[in-house]
């Protein structure tokens, strides 16, 4: 299967952090599962790399050609393939279109970005891939609530907070998305409630 990883590509996150991706990584990789992922060659999304190519996995970097050109991020430079785009948009397209399944580990405004987006996508019915999050030291707990007081107050239905799942350990995010069987739920349901 081919996974795709979103998470932050900061340097600067607490150890715990990065050790965690890693090791989700290389379990990704010995249960038989490749990487795609944004490119980054530090924070998690280099921790996952690093991880999946230690395990002997695949990995596809997929990133605009801006960030190689300004400097904005050290990549991953052991890719497997390298895709580069005109656009954070073809970027984002790209992963979501290559991907069996999405991942989110913790992250910043882009991970949200990203998060946000293959749930949308999933609600209006573009696609019906497993998203699991792995929340690692409770960072995604204030998160899930959120999504429940939205619930609660009607700005999303109930049938949204199914489309994803939220999983404490590497083990049970990648059991999750080995016996994930496509269900989809009617976008009457998802986005208009009924």
């Amino acid at each position: 299967m081919k996974i795709c990883v979103f998470g932050a590509a900061s340097a600067h996150i607490d150890e715990v952090y990065v050790k965690t991706v890693e090791e989700l990584g290389y379990q990704m990789a010995k249960r038989g599962h490749s990487l795609v992922f944004g490119a980054g060659g530090t924070g998690l999304m280099g921790a996952a790399a690093r991880g999946v190519k230690r395990g002997g996995g695949y990995v596809h970097g997929v990133v605009p050609s801006f960030f190689k050109d300004k400097e904005i991020e050290q990549l991953f430079d052991e890719c497997d393939k390298m895709t580069y785009t005109d656009t954070m948009r073809e970027r984002k397209a790209i992963m979501e279109d290559d991907a069996d399944a999405f991942i989110i580990t913790p992250g910043g405004v882009g991970t949200f970005e990203e998060l946000f987006e293959v749930i949308t996508l999933k609600q209006l019915n573009r696609h019906d891939k497993a998203i699991v999050f792995l929340d690692i030291d409770g960072y995604y707990r204030n998160l899930e609530a959120f999504m429940h007081t939205a619930c609660e107050r009607k700005f999303i239905t109930p049938s949204c907070l199914s489309l994803y799942e939220i999983k404490t350990t590497i083990g049970d995010v990648l059991d999750y998305l080995e016996g994930y069987v496509p269900n989809p739920i009617p976008f009457k349901r998802t986005k208009l409630g009924e």
